[in-house]
């Protein structure tokens, strides 16, 4: 293949194997390089409707053979026991003509579906190998293998998380920090049918989220300190689902704890840019925060959906300085506002002071009983720029 025609990508986590699926649909020869990703974990991902629409241009089954459970209502509660409290929000996909918001898929499902797409893709070369070194050049860019093998490309997609060696290699600096935060991730059962609704528990250590699976099970994404993590994750089924259904004020009835307990600890990171040296971030090697308001993925998926836009545009030389800036500059005000507004309401839960408090309080009261304001904040959720268009076409048509 010619490296000028040729297109990496780093990484076979979802976004890797989306993005391999965006560059070979726009008409590249691409090269996914990455080992298969584990079939053990245990968490789900809730993809809004428009992050579903693109994967269905992509040739995937939004409804991913019925595994996925639909998201109609979502709604935040105040479980602190500090001073000032915020009443309960609200919000129903029907208030903004919606079916749905989205899709809560288990990360199994996702994967296996994404990687069957992948396989019957004929311009796509899968490798399952790690990357060792990384070489960007004036006119190209070079994956050595870590057998040595050496593959030349236009350009890099680094879907190679976190830690990002990709990133390193193009010199892209990044800013972060840990969180005094671990999520306990896990699937359970219940009693009661949850209603496709989603349940938002704010609480002094994060947040403590249920979303709904099909028939009566949810997935959990519990946030604590570390130490209680590990306490949680050591106690045995019957008393875990206890301490769930105590937390969820029974509102789903009796609980049965799923095997597949998980332990992630939380942090945030950003890079300084999205792309240079012919190497483009997506996903967690381009944003990494706390998993509030089910934005990560989604960001991953957007900016997949941006890079893959631009490579039309250039289909000479793809990696060209010309489609990195203009990658970097259409995802810079997308990333930074979500990952701002997620760490800002963590901090928030974490924070002690009366005047987050107070913030917190008079901004979740606001949305409650305003309903524009609660239908804008559901809009800029799904896609961002919609909640302004769809006030200014309101106005608009208020006018004489």
């Amino acid at each position: 293949m010619l490296a000028s025609k040729t297109i990496l990508v780093a990484g076979a986590g979802p976004v890797g194997l989306a993005a391999s699926l965006a560059v070979a649909k726009a008409g590249f020869n691409t090269i996914l390089i990455g080992p298969e990703a584990g079939a053990t974990d245990a968490r789900t991902t809730a993809l809004m409707v428009p992050a579903l629409d693109y994967l269905k241009t992509l040739g995937i089954d939004p409804t991913f053979a019925d595994n996925a459970a639909p998201l109609r209502t979502m709604r935040i509660i105040d479980a602190t026991k500090r001073l000032l409290r915020s009443p309960t929000v609200v919000f129903h996909a029907s208030e903004i003509e919606r079916d749905q918001f989205g899709a809560n898929i288990p990360n199994s499902v996702l994967v296996q579906t994404l990687s069957d797409a992948v396989a019957a893709e004929p311009r796509i070369t899968r490798m399952l190998s790690t990357v060792r070194d990384w070489e960007p050049s004036a006119n190209r860019i070079t994956a050595v293998l870590e057998s040595g093998e050496r593959i030349d490309g236009a350009l890099v997609i680094a879907a190679d998380g976190r830690g990002s060696p990709a990133r390193e290699a193009a010199g892209i600096r990044s800013i972060g920090h840990p969180y005094p935060q671990s999520a306990l991730v896990l699937s359970f059962q219940h009693k009661r049918p949850h209603g496709d609704t989603s349940n938002e528990f704010h609480t002094e250590t994060g947040p403590f989220t249920q979303v709904p699976l099909p028939g009566d099970r949810s997935s959990l994404v519990w946030v604590v300190s570390p130490a209680q993590a590990e306490a949680l994750d050591a106690l045995d089924d019957t008393e875990l689902a206890r301490r769930i259904e105590e937390r969820m004020q029974s509102m789903l009835g009796a609980v049965t704890v799923l095997p597949g307990r998980q332990i992630y600890p939380l942090s945030a990171r950003m890079p300084l840019s999205f792309a240079r040296s012919r190497i483009a971030l997506v996903g967690e090697a381009a944003h990494v925060f706390p998993p509030i308001g089910a934005q990560g993925l989604n960001l991953g998926i957007r900016d997949v959906q941006t890079i893959a836009g631009l490579l039309s545009d250039y289909p000479q030389d793809p990696g060209a300085d010309a489609v990195l800036r203009r990658y970097s500059r259409s995802r810079t005000p997308d990333v930074f506002a979500r990952n701002g507004a997620v760490n800002l309401l963590n901090r928030s839960l974490l924070s002690s002071m009366l005047p987050a408090q107070l913030a917190r309080s008079a901004g979740l009261t606001l949305m409650e009983n305003i309903g524009p304001l609660r239908g804008f904040f559901m809009r800029e959720g799904m896609t961002p720029g919609s909640g302004l268009r769809s006030l200014w076409e309101k106005v608009g048509r208020q006018d004489p």
